[in-house]
């Protein structure tokens, strides 16, 4: 580490940067590749053949940004996390890193299976250069977070996979990082510990905290990134405002076949009735303006989607509803946050929403009315449902829908 790379830039300091960095898996199938890669590196040489995963790769991580890595997988997105996290370095080219890195890139990967949970935690702060006051001070407030109860004191090789996910984040957090690293963090644990983290990142990010977070869904990296690097098949395809980038990707994969683009709003399941504790979807019509449910429609007719979210908390969830076609096409997405949109409380659990279309602007053919609940940081989707709607007509026009034009002397 260098403290060249802490400069100021403008008004940004720096706290990491690559510059034209690769990465190169050598290949060692064989046991003559083996030993040619073991020899090469006695004579300290870098591999001469293998798997470039990163290519020529620049990039400036600045203090207090929030920064996605997106891209299909075996883009090279988990490399150039684990780069800058120090678990490799580059082949070619230069990485400087000034800062704290928190990387809950596998979570619990490090912890001793023979080894309690509370002795990893011990574990885990030393390696990361806290003395034993400075774990001490942390250590209730890990325990509380992972919330494991008795099993703290047991053997890690004794937890299921779900209390090592909770210690892993629990330890992670805790230490405060300059720069935390996530890769689809949102995903883990059960429905009360990914409220708990969605709401650590959204603390974190507020407090000033620098996050590279990795995901397909393009609804979190929106939601949560200023900014967007995509990387195809190891090389910067695209870098910049996230919502540029986050259209570009959409509209690639949408070229390559419709049904194949990431989803702006994830769908994590359906469900009829509330289960559990989380905020679902209780109510659902799709109707035209005279109240009377519909399953068709006239081209340029009136649409009204309503509904009710419960929530076992009290707190006012979010809506999102999306129009695509019937081969998966998007067409048209929002949401009551986008919107700056409030519930209407019908009733102490209970939060409607209802948002009409007049005209629906939709060419004829068959559509899928599909309406998600979201939690009220509107980052986790956590219920969805789905209606089919005939839109008529024999207009000619071709696309998806119909705009406002005139033919130009």
């Amino acid at each position: 580490m260098t403290d060249a790379v802490a400069m100021a830039v403008g008004n940004r300091r720096v706290l990491a940067r690559l510059s034209n960095a690769s990465k190169t898996y050598p290949f060692t199938a064989t046991t003559r590749q083996r030993l040619a890669l073991l020899t090469g590196l006695m004579r300290g040489n870098s591999p001469q053949t293998g798997f470039t995963a990163l290519k020529n790769v620049s990039l400036e991580v600045c203090a207090g940004e929030s920064l996605a890595v997106i891209g299909e997988n075996g883009a090279g997105k988990s490399t150039l996390l684990k780069m800058i996290a120090g678990v490799t370095q580059p082949t070619a080219g230069s990485l400087e890193v000034n800062a704290r890195v928190g990387a809950l890139l596998e979570l619990g990967a490090g912890f001793n299976p023979e080894y309690s949970g509370r002795d990893n935690i011990a574990l885990a702060c030393a390696l990361q250069g806290l003395t034993r006051e400075e774990t001490a001070a942390r250590l209730d407030g890990i325990i509380a977070f992972a919330d494991i109860g008795v099993h703290i004191d047991q053997p890690v090789k004794h937890y299921s996979s779900g209390m090592v996910v909770r210690l892993g984040f629990a330890v992670a957090t805790a230490l405060k990082p300059d720069i935390m690293i996530t890769d689809e963090v949102l995903a883990v644990g059960d429905e009360a510990f990914q409220r708990k983290c969605t709401r650590w990142v959204e603390e974190y990010l507020s407090s000033g905290g620098t996050l590279l977070l990795c995901s397909h869904v393009m609804y979190h990296v929106q939601k949560l990134c200023t900014r967007a690097l995509w990387l195809d098949h190891g090389e910067v395809r695209a870098f910049g405002a996230a919502s540029d980038v986050v259209r570009d990707y959409l509209a690639y994969h949408e070229a390559k076949s419709p049904s194949a683009a990431p989803a702006v709003v994830a769908q994590e399941g359906k469900s009829d009735e509330p289960v559990g504790d989380v905020y679902r979807l209780t109510d659902f019509a799709v109707e035209n303006l005279s109240g009377d449910p519909v399953e068709s429609l006239p081209f340029n007719g009136a649409l009204v989607v309503h509904g009710a979210i419960r929530s076992p908390d009290g707190r006012m969830p979010h809506a999102a509803v999306a129009i695509v076609r019937a081969d998966g096409t998007p067409v048209f997405a929002t949401s009551s946050e986008v919107d700056a949109h409030h519930l209407m409380k019908a009733s102490d659990d209970r939060y409607a929403f209802r948002i009409g279309f007049d005209p629906l602007t939709v060419l004829p053919g068959h559509y899928i009315i599909r309406v998600h609940a979201l939690d009220p940081e509107a980052l986790r989707v956590t219920d969805t449902q789905e209606r089919t709607l005939v839109v008529g007509g024999n207009e000619r026009y071709m696309g998806l829908v119909k705009l406002p034009y005139s033919w130009l002397d």
